[in-house]
Order: C-alpha cells, then structure tokens, then sequence
C-alpha cells in the first residue's frame, strides 16, 4: 500500500524545520478564537435532525448516475425524466477538454469515462455533440474502452455491446468453497463480498438488453479494436512479480469459462446461483439494500430480477426504493449518493461539540446519544466468521445492521465516553461495553485494526482479473488504529502498558513511512493518516518526544502551505511525489493542526498560523472547501463529504483552545 520505513533509531537525528526557525508568531487572539467556535457550534447545532442526528450530502464521480441510468433501462424506464435529469448532470460534468474525473479537479479517467459516455448515448445523447466528441478522444488517448474495469466492460455485456467472453469471469461457485479453503467469499472485503456475489449471478445469467442502434456504442469498440494491444508496462520490479499472477489468474479465467460448457456444469451453476440467491437475500434484512451501498444495492436488483422476482415483490420493491433513496434531485436534474452517512455525521459532529466545550447535558447532544444508542447493531454479520463475540459495533448509514465498521464504533464510543460527564445511565454503559467488546475482538494479528472485518489480508486477490477496483482485501490501516487508539485511552483501563496497545503500536511502527508520515487509507492522504496516529498515540499515553513521533511532526511542519493552511491533493495517491503537497483546504488544515496539537505544538508558530488561517477563512459560521478530501477506494473511487469543510476545523479549534487556554474550557 505504501512503502514503510525501518525502524528509527535513537540515533536518527531530527533537524529543525524552517518553520521551527522562523519569527515568533503572537498567538491568535483568545476572543476570536473564542468567538469562531461559538459561530461554528451554532451552525452545526442548527442543522441537526429533530431525532438528533445529522446528515450531509456525500458526493462522487458520475459512475453513480450512470449506473442509475443504466439500472432503469435494464428494468425498461429509459425513455423517462429520470434518466433524462441523470444525464443532464453527467453532461454538466464533463471536463473542458473531454471526459469524466474521479474526482473534482482530477484528470479525466478511462473507465469513468467510458461508463459516463456510454449512460449518456444510452439516455439518448447523440454521438456527433461536442462533449461526446472530446470524451471519444480523451477514451481514446487513454487507451481505449478495452481497457476500462471489470465494472464497466460487465455494463456494456449486459446491453450487448461487447460479448459476455470479454468479462472476467465472476463464477457463483465460489458459494461452494468453505471457509477452511485456500479462497472463500469471507476473503473478500466486505464492500466487495456485496458487490460481486450478486454480480455472480449476473454473470451467470448473462444477460443482453437490446438498445436502440443509436444508443450503442459501436465507435468506441472500433477504437477499442484499433488500439489493441499490451497495456502499459509497470516498473520493472513489479512486472516480474505481476506477470506470475496474471498468467495464474488469467487461465484459470479461460478455464472457468470453458467449464461452462462441460456437460454437467448446468446443474452445478443452477445449484451456486441459488446459493449465491440465499446469501444475498438473507443480507437484505435490516438494511437499506444490500450493504446500503450502490454498486451492491444496484447489483443485488439486478439479481433479484433475474432470479424471476416482480418489481411488485416486497424484495424487489425495497431494493429499487433504497437506490432512489440515494437520489437528490434539484434543478440541474438528479445527483446519486453512493451511500448516505447519518453516523458517521452524527458521530463526528457530536465529537467535534464535546471537543469545543459543549456540556454533556446539552439538549442537542442527549439526542445524539440516544440515536447513536439506537443505531448500535443487535445480530451477528460477516464479521462474525473471525470474531466469535456478540454484536456491538455501529455502521456507517441509516440501517446497515450486517456491516458494521470499526471507524464509526470508535468513534461512537468517544461519544458516548465523552457523554459520561452527564451522569450515569445504564443503556450507555451496556452500548459501551457491548461496542468495546466488538472493537477489541476485531484487533488484527499483526497489531493493527481493519475497517469490517478481522484477518482480511490475502494481498494476492488482488490480482483476481474481476479485482480491479483496488479495494479486494481490508488488511489493517494506520488511521483507524490510530483513532483506535484515542478511543480506549477514553474508556479507562487502557495505557501504553496494555497488551491490546502495545501490539497496536508496534503495528504503527512499522507501517509509518520513510518521511515519518502515515498513509491515509479512508481520508486524503498522508496529513489525515499522520493525524489520526499522533492524535491516538498522544492520547493513549505514548511519549511525546519519540524519536518515530518527532519525525512525524517534523512531516506536518513541513508540508505546511505558505499561506498557513495545510492540503494535499487526491493526485497523492497515485504520485508519491505529491505526499502532503496540495491547496490549503479546512478539513486537512485542521487534521495537521490536531496531529501537531496533540504532540504538545500547540504553541508553535506553525500552529498558530494554521490557527489564523482557520479564523481568517471562516464565513458566517462555517468554512467552504473546493477539494475532495475523503478516500473511498485508492485510485479508483472518491468522495466529497460536504460536512469534513466544518466539523473538522470545529473540532480542532476547540483542542486548540482547551491546550492553550485550559482554564477557558
């Protein structure tokens, strides 16, 4: 995932920063800072739900509403306003010179590309328009249709644009493989157990939607075949150790499809389909479709029709419900959400008024408490098969009571830890020690915390053809471990002396890179990972003067802008060049302002310039951000969460305030 530096010696010396060097910077004035938290607690206050919760919008690329659009045509609604409002916004996205990014401000990208141009030729958009033009060319210079993912080229079998032999195969009868096996479903991650055993189905049911010949898209396929060839090489090292895997993967690939043929295989197929059926549907309930994301909520209404159900039936009818759910429509016509994020929202939201002084027996936050109590899962999920132990953890969406994630469990434990200064109460208690009873149980072996599931890091399934979302596998991550962390060292018991700890620490250890930053496997990039394990580290009781943790405070230092502010581009991810580098936005100048606050730098002038530049960009309450800065799956997907702009810098002022003014607070 990212390279990972040796162990720091105590020998290593840590240089001072120019910005360790330069003029004494006067700290901000305390009414000002005072008086822009008071301005961003009234905001956030004013915009939660009467049940208490929050909820923001939650933005990606415009894969999203093609798959809508392609979703109603499949289900025969082409011709409709809808789909003519969901093309209006992929038009309004395209980029000036061509195509479709992965996210704003983004270069465009193939398969974004491809799938977007194909949803609008089958919205009846014409081929000759100079959008659709300049998107053909940008397809073409970037290689061609043939070379978009598993995902789009699955859509364009399904309408009969490219044979069903040219998708990698996605065999049911992996439903057949016990969990003992070399490979079974619980190997997968739990976003893409959801999204590719309903896909099994499709692909073995193969279906073909005619479309009317103007709604095809046959010149991107004569493009396709003009430019076949090899894919662009990677480094050398790496070409060596990916050859041996796409040689493996592709015949087993080639055997898989020519096992389809073999006499016999039909009932065999029949009986994995229906398993592949009984799995899905049976992860229906209690939720808002299947996982509560699209691409597994798509997929799984898909299947459900295939399987033979009516748009009238109780299944079917929900799954199509929840994808319109996910719909906001405006003037400009219909955006798609991949999923909505009520407590993940709320959690944050609530953290950030604990964080700024806010009283544990607020109105507003005893609402929150009691949603959030709510919202704690009561039935064993995949999770299950690697963590015996009862049901506690939260999800991130409004019903998701399978997938809970550590993330979200943290961080609703922070809330209710932080809520203990209200007075005792029974149900909070028993929610705390049910969610850290889960949380514990989901500590990996090699030290470190996952997102949904425990011991899912089989790196080479990522090299299954159908895995080219980059999201195969959920190994351990340096940011959830590290708010992991910070979330023990609320409960009590927890120290660096503890077991559970040290193995955690170990983990960050050797997962901090060369420069001494962390990855940031759920936020961009290396400023939200460096944030979360200084954040956790300094809360859990870890020294301060590490030589591994001065380093990664000589890293934020570092990368500040000039103007104060802090920011690192999605660009990071692919180009390591890139690290921390990036306009100052609100979110990730907070993020470094919290990671450097927590180190004991609250009075550095980095900081209180970070400072300044927060006060000095907030505009009646809040803050406003351009840049995306959420992470869904590296290099392929993204996403703008549209409340990161407030609750963040919210947060870090008031950890600003109470490490400088602690008599205020």
């Amino acid at each position: 995932m990212n390279e990972v530096a040796d162990s720091v010696t105590p020998e290593s010396p840590v240089q001072p920063t120019a910005a360790a060097r330069s003029i004494t910077v006067p700290p901000p004035p305390r009414a000002r800072v005072d008086a822009a938290i008071a301005a961003a607690r009234d905001w956030l206050v004013a915009r939660q739900h009467p049940e208490g919760y929050w909820l923001a919008e939650l933005e990606g690329d415009t894969t999203l509403e093609s798959y809508i659009i392609l979703l109603e045509t499949f289900f025969g609604r082409r011709e409709t306003e809808k789909v003519r409002a969901l093309a209006r916004v992929i038009a309004g996205e395209a980029l000036p010179g061509g195509g479709w990014h992965q996210y704003l401000g983004g270069p465009p990208d193939l398969s974004v590309s491809c799938l977007s141009y194909f949803a609008l030729k089958v919205a009846g958009e014409p081929a000759d328009a100079p959008h659709m033009q300049a998107a053909r060319a940008v397809i073409k210079s970037l290689g061609g249709v043939g070379r978009a993912n598993t995902y789009t080229r699955t859509h364009l079998a399904m309408f009969g644009q490219i044979p069903w032999d040219d998708v990698p195969a996605v065999p049911p009868e992996m439903m057949f493989a016990p969990q003992t096996a070399r490979f079974s479903v619980d190997d997968m991650s739990s976003w893409s157990r959801t999204i590719f055993v309903p896909l099994s189905i499709i692909w073995a049911k193969k279906p073909v939607v005619a479309l009317p010949p103007a709604c095809g898209v046959p010149e991107l396929l004569a493009d396709a075949e003009a430019l076949a060839g090899p894919a662009p090489a990677p480094a050398l090292a790496q070409a060596f150790r990916l050859a041996n895997w796409k040689t493996l993967f592709d015949g087993i690939d080639r055997v898989l499809k020519l096992g389809e043929r073999l006499p016999g295989a039909g009932a065999l197929r029949n009986l994995a389909v229906e398993r592949a059926g009984q799995w899905m549907i049976e992860r229906l309930a209690e939720s808002d479709g299947l996982s509560a994301i699209l691409p597994a909520m798509a997929n799984s209404a898909l299947a459900l029709k295939l399987l033979g159900y009516d748009e009238s039936h109780p299944l079917l009818a929900d799954a199509l419900r929840h994808l319109n759910d996910l719909c906001i429509a405006d003037a400009d016509g219909i955006r798609v959400q991949p999923c909505i994020s009520p407590v993940w929202d709320t959690v944050l939201s609530a953290h950030a008024l604990f964080q700024c002084g806010t009283p544990a027996a607020d109105p507003g936050l005893s609402r929150a408490v009691a949603w959030l109590i709510g919202k704690q899962t009561r039935l064993s999920g995949d999770w299950a098969v690697r963590n015996p132990v009862p049901p506690g953890g939260w999800y991130f969406e409004m019903r998701n009571e399978f997938y809970p994630d550590v993330d979200d469990t943290c961080m609703a434990l922070m809330v209710l830890a932080q809520a203990r200064a209200a007075g005792a109460d029974a149900a909070r208690e028993a929610a705390v020690a049910r969610g850290l009873a889960w949380m514990l149980g989901m500590q990996n072996q090699d030290g470190g915390w996952a997102s949904f599931d425990r011991g899912n890091d089989k790196d080479w399934l990522t090299h299954v053809p159908f895995a080219d979302h980059n999201a195969m596998i959920d190994p351990s991550t340096a940011d959830i471990t590290g708010r992991v962390l910070e979330s023990l060292s609320m409960l009590g018991g927890f120290d660096v002396n503890h077991p559970v700890v040290d193995r955690a620490i170990a983990f960050l250890k050797r997962d901090q890179t060369t420069e001494g930053a962390w990855y940031g496997r759920w936020g961009v990039n290396y400023v939200y990972g460096t944030w979360q394990v200084l954040r956790g580290l300094a809360a859990i009781g870890e020294k301060m003067d590490a030589v591994y943790v001065r380093r990664a405070v000589r890293w934020l230092l570092e990368h500040q802008n000039a103007d104060g502010g802090w920011g690192e581009s999605i660009a990071s991810y692919d180009d390591l060049s890139q690290k921390g580098r990036g306009p100052s936005t609100s979110s990730q100048t907070a993020w470094a302002l919290m990671g450097l606050t927590s180190a004991g730098e609250a009075a550095h002038p980095a900081v209180r310039r970070g400072v300044a530049w927060l006060l000095e960009h907030q505009q009646a309450g809040t803050w406003e951000q351009i840049p995306w800065t959420g992470t869904g799956f590296p290099k392929v997907f993204y996403l703008n969460y549209h409340f990161y702009r407030h609750y963040f810098p919210l947060m870090a002022l008031g950890q600003y305030a109470a490490r400088t003014q602690p008599t205020a607070r």
